[in-house]
């Protein structure tokens, strides 16, 4: 009986459950991969669909954060409290210096940031440094939400990797600590407008993403990686060109109100020493320890700059040599990967900035989970350590440098082994968890089963030494996002 109208097919997506060797193993009570209460010929989920279960997880997820940060809401954030209890946030502290007369301008955080923690101080009454600090966590959790949302909504066929954003053990912990959910919400955004081919859009959320922590410039700086490989240049440049415009729209009235405490926040970036749990700071805490050489700012500045170039750099000749044009989430998070592991500015909290990359680059549970528990092990450490450090509590409660120094090298290791399963799928794709359901690239919007080009091997160049163009069969029809 036909009516005209052609019908779209069901899409087959990837069930955890099978798809995953470890939570293969976690599906006995419930009848085993497939499970006894499935109905291959149904696709309509219910109530139950993926969108909602992973709202749910959220939510969960959510409450637990809220519990664990719940000793400091009773006992209030003063040291060494606050660290030991593992629930020091910056939301309070910046509520306090904005009631003692300092400018957000001035609160050492991005222009953005400052303005949007001086808005939210306006809409709560003075001495509230606990409706401040709710106030926050709620947005904070409206912006995990939304960074699930547009996770799921790039992954095709495998809508279910999703759920490492809503379960992600370091959102959990750290997750209230600061403002870097909303960095990674508008980077998410960024991600899901490139997809779907709005590049002014993307580029607005890039721009937001950027002036807010600085990092999602890595994620156009892969769109124009793989912009130069597929010699696809007008939406790529026209996000480049929006990203740019709006971060000077943010940033330029503040220029104009106070550049002086505008600009010390990026004098501050290149002046300051190195940060807690930097490969930098570890080596410096080892070199005092053994009456060593101790690295002073301005050469940790320039050694992590170099270093962060030079490694940056290697990631683009890779992107440009593999056989196969990689896919936008693997560049990206490479490149965010390496201003983790080799910048002096990093901070527990800056590992949320990966989650979503890690679930769209390497949806691997049995990884991601190790990955996750040595961060929070390595956040747990840190402010055991910070509680010595600041204040001098109790010294049953401490724990010295060379234990909080083997969880930074463990966080460090853990993280460059993502990176390196990453580069083993970019130059094999058959390792690569996403393209084995023969999918080409979700997140890449115009380069989504585009012609490749790419500097050929002198090994299989073409005798008159020209470029050779790598085209893939024609695809079935793709689902976009």
């Amino acid at each position: 009986m036909g009516t005209g109208r052609s019908r779209r097919r069901p899409v087959r997506i990837s069930v955890p459950s099978r798809a995953d060797s470890l939570l293969r193993k976690f599906t006995a009570l419930i009848g085993g991969p497939l499970g006894r209460r499935t109905s291959p010929g149904v696709i309509n989920p219910g109530v139950f669909s993926v969108e909602r279960v992973l709202v749910l997880l959220t939510t969960g997820a959510a409450v637990i954060a809220v519990l664990l940060k719940n000793p400091c809401r009773i006992e209030g954030w003063s040291s060494p409290g606050q660290y030991y209890m593992a629930c020091q946030s910056q939301w309070p502290e910046a509520f306090g210096s904005l009631e003692g007369g300092t400018s957000f301008l001035q609160l050492g955080h991005s222009a953005l940031t400052g303005a949007f923690a001086g808005v939210t101080a306006q809409v709560v009454p003075l001495g509230s440094t606990l409706r401040y600090y709710d106030l926050h966590s709620i947005l904070a959790v409206a912006a995990w939400l939304l960074t699930v949302y547009a996770t799921v909504r790039m992954t095709n066929r495998r809508p279910w990797d999703a759920a490492m954003v809503a379960v992600a053990p370091v959102i959990i912990v750290t997750g209230f600590l600061g403002w870097d959910l909303w960095a990674a919400m508008f980077a998410a955004l960024g991600m899901l407008a490139f997809a779907r081919s709005r590049f002014a859009e993307a580029g607005i959320f890039l721009g937001l993403g950027t002036a807010v922590a600085g990092y999602p410039v890595l994620i156009f700086g892969a769109v124009a990686l793989l912009a130069w490989r597929t010699r696809l240049a007008g939406g790529p440049a026209m996000t480049g060109a929006v990203l740019a415009a709006t971060w000077l729209a943010v940033n330029l009235p503040f220029g104009l109100l106070d550049p002086r405490a505008w600009s010390a926040h990026f004098t501050s970036l290149l002046s300051r020493d190195a940060d807690y749990s930097s490969v930098w700071f570890a080596y410096t805490s080892l070199a005092a320890r053994a009456d060593g050489r101790e690295l002073e700012a301005t050469f940790t500045t320039v050694a992590s700059g170099l270093l962060t170039v030079l490694l940056c750099a290697g990631i683009a000749v890779l992107t440009l040599r593999v056989q196969r044009r990689p896919r936008l989430a693997q560049v990206a998070f490479l490149l965010v990967g390496v201003l983790i592991l080799a910048g002096k500015g990093y901070s527990p909290q800056h590992a949320i900035w990966l989650v979503p990359l890690v679930a769209l680059a390497y949806p691997k549970w049995r990884t991601f989970l190790v990955w996750q528990f040595l961060e929070v092990a390595h956040w747990w450490t840190l402010m055991m350590y910070l509680g010595k450090e600041s204040s001098g509590g109790d010294a049953q409660n401490n724990i010295d440098l060379p234990y909080y120094l083997l969880f930074t090298f463990a966080h460090m290791l853990s993280t460059a082994y993502i990176m390196y399963r990453v580069m083993e799928g970019m130059i094999d794709p058959a390792r690569d968890p996403v393209r084995r359901l023969d999918i080409d690239d979700p997140q890449g919007g115009p380069f989504d089963h585009a012609a490749d080009y790419r500097k050929p091997d002198r090994r299989h160049a073409a005798p008159n030494g020209t470029q050779v163009r790598l085209t893939r069969p024609s695809p079935e029809p793709k689902d976009h996002p």
